[in-house]
């Protein structure tokens, strides 16, 4: 996972973002700082809001209420920070015909930027020795790759990148990780939308999740998943699962059978105070363990567990501070 630092103003600073079409309301009230230097993944399901947010930050959809701050300008005026602002929101538009060289070069014409840079930016995405090739000919993952390049050509202060490794089989997501992980260097700020989140987790260093429009947790993703996770404790003999289970229970840790294992959720102890009161209490009730493994939870356990809570909140309950924690 990156150890960038935000050390300078948010990057995107946005209050009560709203996006209605008619009486469907996309966007609903949305709080968004995202500082500047991190890759920020940008978390929730299909329809949860996602690329209407992207949209509204690149001035392709005017919000229906909502302000704030991109790059330090006003989002409603998007022409003075989208010059600074490199973006691939769903699929990448090039002629097919034309080489990558080519629709590279007549996007940075089209834009107003330097074709000079063009070579280091297909060496940067891996197409150096392709670039001369018809798009016709490339795969998705270079397509994809090639939407990048497209982005980069401003050298942009900010980064958005609309789910770039849909569609790509294992090697070209793990290549398309490398990628993206590489281009938050230089004070660079990446946000990335996907629906794959031990692919975010394993690129993120900031976390922004939403779900109906809403958000449900905005912060470091180290706070969203440190402290977080399940020990499994397997007694020497099946049968005292149930014993170690009641012994766990009877001092206020959540435990519950599972098989000849007994799991116990974190709940306020730190994860060596938890182990160490598990392994206490089973020593106590005569019960030797073979096993205690733990298991830390997943983004996509934490996300999952964190929208359950939420759906089930009143609506004061279900969005979240601007600190980076829910509320």
């Amino acid at each position: 996972m990156p150890t960038n630092t935000a050390t300078h103003e948010p990057a995107v600073s946005v209050r009560g973002l709203t996006k209605r079409y008619g009486d469907r309301t996309v966007v609903d009230g949305l709080d968004l700082d995202l500082p500047t230097g991190v890759v920020a993944g940008f978390v929730g399901p299909n329809g949860a809001g996602k690329t209407t947010t992207m949209a509204m930050l690149l001035g392709l959809v005017r919000p229906s209420a909502g302000a704030g701050t991109v790059l330090g300008e006003p989002i409603d005026r998007p022409a003075a920070y989208l010059p600074r602002v490199g973006a691939m929101v769903e699929s990448p538009a090039f002629y097919p015909a034309l080489s990558g060289v080519e629709n590279l070069r007549l996007f940075a014409t089209v834009g107003g930027h330097p074709t000079d840079r063009i070579p280091a930016l297909l060496e940067i995405v891996g197409l150096a020795d392709r670039g001369e090739d018809r798009y016709r000919t490339y795969s998705l993952g270079m397509k994809q790759r090639l939407g990048i390049a497209a982005a980069l050509l401003g050298d942009p202060a900010l980064l958005i990148l609309d789910e770039p490794a849909n569609g790509l089989d294992p090697q070209g997501v793990h290549e398309m990780r490398h990628l993206v992980g590489s281009l938050a260097h230089s004070g660079r700020t990446v946000l990335v939308s996907s629906h794959d989140l031990s692919e975010l987790e394993q690129l993120c260093d900031w976390l922004v999740m939403i779900d109906a429009g809403r958000c449900r947790y905005q912060g470091p993703a180290e706070d969203f998943l440190s402290g977080t996770g399940v020990l499994h404790a397997r007694p020497e003999h099946a049968w005292d699962a149930a014993a170690l289970h009641d012994a766990l229970a009877a001092r206020g840790l959540h435990a519950t059978v599972d098989g000849d294992r007994v799991r116990i959720d974190d709940g306020d102890l730190g994860g060596d105070e938890l182990a160490a009161a598990v392994s206490r209490t089973a020593q106590d009730a005569g019960i030797v363990l073979v096993e205690l493994t733990r298991r830390r939870a997943s983004l996509e356990d934490r996300y999952l567990a964190l929208v359950s809570a939420t759906e089930t909140a009143s609506p004061t309950t279900a969005t979240t501070t601007g600190n980076g924690g829910p509320s």
